[in-house]
């Protein structure tokens, strides 16, 4: 028997509500399935939370402690974590109408949440900014990358936009600090090719290896900051993982503040926001597939170093 539709469940402090599907099986308590299932909450930490009324099952019913286990059914969480890294900066939001919500992520704020990151994540601030608890990441940013994120607000006309990107029909313009190479400088502009693929043993690096190009981008310099410093324009054609990161590193260029290129640094028990990558994602352009007609964003953050913009 085929369970029935996911329930449309209330936002709390701007998390929305996580399905998890019950397979058949031995668990004796729902509490048991928890534990196993999601290990990365401990047990106690469950049966608190059970106490709370903060499991569900799918007739929106909360569920005790002592809750027996029933297969073929969805139960329902809001996911919190007791301690969470204070991510400094605002998220501003540059625009919002009934498909579209665009807005300006701080460096080091995730885009949604994951691991050691629920509140402190951009879409949590602006589901609780809003309350729009459809809201869900058109594209992603890294990280510690800053600027112009996309939002769907209706989950009908999500994947109008989402297909933009998967057919490379969005123009996007980035700008980095990185340093200053007389070689490179008297090419600029340039576009610049190279196969990129993951690293065997550092699975978070990518590098260049031989092979038909999969990545290229446009680059250009704006400023000299300093004799050893610059800041560069990246207009990237496609969309491969660390794309700007890793073809800049390969040039002798790596940008300013990166923990992954040239060397993976490991990661910190207390993040330093004093040092932010310096990329930013400044501008993106398309034809809005809903009304067809022309967008174009411009994010209101800039660089260290960079002039304000205009």
């Amino acid at each position: 028997m085929a369970r029935p539709p996911k329930l449309e469940l209330p936002l709390r402090d701007g998390v929305a509500a996580s399905a998890l599907a019950c397979p058949p099986g031995s668990w004796p308590l729902v509490l048991d399935f928890l534990a196993e299932r999601l290990p990365l909450v401990a047990r106690d930490d469950w049966a608190m939370r059970m106490k709370l009324g903060d499991v569900l099952d799918d007739a929106g019913t909360p569920l005790s402690p002592d809750a027996p286990y029933r297969a073929q059914r969805r139960l329902y969480y809001w996911r919190w974590l007791a301690a969470e890294p204070e991510v400094p900066g605002q998220a501003r939001v540059l625009h919002l109408d009934e498909h579209l919500l665009v807005a300006d992520k701080p460096h080091f704020l995730p885009v949604t949440p994951k691991g050691r990151y629920v509140q402190q994540t951009l879409l949590t601030r602006l589901r609780r900014e809003t309350g729009l608890a459809d809201l869900s990441p058109i594209h992603r940013l890294d990280r510690e990358t800053a600027g112009l994120t996309l939002f769907s607000v209706r989950p009908a006309t999500r994947d109008a936009y989402q297909r933009l990107f998967r057919d490379r029909d969005v123009e996007k313009v980035y700008e980095a600090i990185a340093p200053w190479r007389d070689e490179v400088a008297a090419r600029l502009p340039f576009d610049y090719e190279s196969r990129l693929e993951e690293h065997p043993v550092d699975f978070m690096q990518m590098r260049t290896v031989a092979g038909e190009p999969n990545a290229r981008t446009r680059i250009a310099l704006l400023d000299r900051l300093a004799a050893d410093r610059a800041r560069y324009e990246l207009r990237p054609h496609s969309g491969v993982k660390h794309q700007l990161r890793a073809q800049l590193c390969a040039l002798g260029l790596p940008i300013e503040g990166d923990r992954i290129y040239p060397v993976l640094r490991p990661v910190e028990d207390e993040v330093d926001f004093s040092r932010p990558l310096q990329l930013l994602a400044r501008e993106i352009a398309f034809t809005d597939p809903i009304s067809g007609q022309p967008r174009k964003f411009v994010t209101s953050l800039k660089l260290a170093g960079s002039p304000a913009p205009g």
